[in-house]
């Protein structure tokens, strides 16, 4: 069973009243890419503090931390998906 149909049907569940819950779904899931835009922040910092311990290693440590940031970015794009995917299946039928 995919997302689409698991988010429709929650979406007949949802009553006329539950317009709140939707948003503060989508609120959880905005939150989650919040932090990982924290974390690819935490990422790019000790990636810069190791660079500067170890010069030599730089382009190394660059593509190391260039695939993790982008990897965290993706955790994020999904989130907003998520509640983009909850704003209008759910909130459409509340």
């Amino acid at each position: 069973m995919g997302l689409i149909q698991i988010m429709t049907a929650l979406a007949e569940t949802v009553g006329n009243n539950n317009l709140g819950l939707v948003a503060i779904g989508a609120g959880i899931a905005i939150f989650t890419a919040g932090l990982s835009s924290v974390g690819e922040a935490m990422i790019a910092s000790k990636a810069i503090e190791a660079m500067s311990r170890n010069p030599e290693q730089q382009s190394k440590m660059q593509s190391t931390m260039i695939l993790a940031i982008a990897l965290d970015e993706s955790c994020g794009i999904y989130a907003l998906i998520i509640a983009i995917l909850i704003i209008f299946i759910l909130g459409g039928k509340a």
